[in-house]
């Protein structure tokens, strides 16, 4: 699908500008100023002339409800909510019901998203003090991150052992988001 768009007010690398914007395969293919010349035959038009045009937002820590909690919310209705404010990908927290601290739960979590998600999406696992060979055994493009909670969290996900943080800091293939508390404080 072609769009373009006419005389939008695009915000881009701290600048705001007129411009049209040339979408191909939803991937922007050309911003073109005023006085070039282009031609889009088959273009679908929509005239921006006032409107902003601004990237896409990303979501890194986002508390979604699914799966366990679906009456307060899941990865349908509040992917919706974010698009609709212009987030275009999320990034969802492990401490779900159940807690994602598994490549299976997180494996569950990428068939929900894949049914009910209206934007990109990815999922921290959960470290706990027991599941470093999960955490090894992360793919990169199946797994943002992990999420170490060092104070209290939900269920097990408490990660207080040295030895544990250890071998997370050393042979995790992802990035480590942590909540560096000190428990006994």
């Amino acid at each position: 699908m072609d769009l373009l768009i006419k005389d939008g007010l695009i915000v881009n690398e701290g600048k705001v500008f007129t411009a049209d914007l040339h979408i191909r395969n939803e991937k922007i293919e050309k911003i073109i100023l005023p006085g070039e010349e282009y031609t889009c035959p088959g273009c679908e038009i929509i005239q921006a002339t006032g409107k902003w045009i601004f990237q896409g937002v990303i979501d890194d820590q986002v508390h979604f409800s699914d799966p366990g909690l679906t009456h307060k919310g899941d990865i349908g209705s509040e992917s919706a909510a974010a698009v609709a404010g212009g987030i275009t990908s999320f990034m969802e927290m492990p401490n779900t019901n159940p807690q994602t601290i598994s490549l299976d739960l997180l494996e569950q979590k990428h068939e929900i998203a894949t049914k009910k998600s209206l934007a990109n999406f990815s999922f921290y696992l959960g470290a706990t003090n027991d599941n470093l060979s999960q955490i090894k055994k992360l793919d990169p493009r199946k797994s943002c991150g992990v999420k170490v909670f060092m104070g209290a969290s939900t269920g097990n996900m408490l990660v207080n052992k040295t030895k544990t943080l250890k071998g997370i800091f050393a042979e995790s293939p992802v990035i480590i988001a942590t909540h560096c508390e000190d428990e006994t404080t």
